[in-house]
């Protein structure tokens, strides 16, 4: 029995343990707005974005919202660049998207259906506070010759620390932020508060003293 109660612990404290390494929300500029603008991020143009990332951190996945005038001529890769400074000329790296549907499958007012895409497989991109992504080059079913447009938001209703973004396009310069989710992992800021690790922590002692004292009746 008491082999059996450690080996349960031995679990429980190792459960605690890897929940800071979890894949989680690093930064994201707010919901997508789908009805103002985009701005388009094929046939030459870039759009970057800022994001302010805690030491520690690593980039491992994007999501961003695009417009697409098909319902199904959706994207299949996009160049992706990290990089101190907006609007750079090289850099970029292709990667794959899966899309989902939003606004019920319906365009919206111009005529545009809305897409959420996730893009993974950025290896562990890390920055000490403020960066830009930059996104260029979209492809999709059919080719690189459909205009894909990254969804304006303006960063309205972000509650991120570093947002709403500062944003930028190559040719116009200066306008307003796009909406985009940056995920990953790291080692600061995804540790919950103090008080939230006590509360857990205490939590499972309780449980396994509730535990010790089934097993030694």
């Amino acid at each position: 029995m008491r082999t059996a109660f450690l080996s349960l612990l031995t679990i429980l404290c190792l459960m605690l343990a890897v929940v800071p390494a979890m894949a989680t929300t690093l930064y994201t500029n707010g919901p997508y707005n789908g009805t103002t603008e985009a701005w388009p991020i094929n046939f030459g143009f870039t759009v970057s974005d800022s994001f302010v990332l805690i030491d520690g951190n690593y980039v491992t996945g994007m999501n961003f919202v695009y417009w697409d005038a098909s319902s199904s001529d959706t994207l299949t890769n996009v160049g992706v660049a990290f990089t101190t400074d907006p609007n750079p000329t090289s850099g970029f790296t292709q990667y794959g998207a899966t899309n989902a549907v939003l606004n019920g499958g319906m365009p919206n007012q111009y005529g545009y259906y809305l897409f959420e895409a996730t893009l993974t497989g950025i290896p562990g991109q890390g920055w000490v506070h403020l960066g830009y992504v930059t996104l260029g080059y979209a492809c999709t079913v059919s080719g690189c010759s459909t205009p894909i447009y990254w969804d304006e938001n303006s960063g309205i209703d972000c509650e991120w620390y570093g947002c709403p973004s500062t944003a930028y396009e190559n040719e116009v310069g200066s306008i307003p932020s796009e909406s985009f989710t940056l995920t990953g992992i790291g080692d600061i800021g995804l540790v919950p508060e103090p008080s939230s690790i006590m509360l857990f922590g205490s939590g499972i002692l309780g449980l396994a003293g509730v535990l010790r004292r089934k097993l030694n009746i």
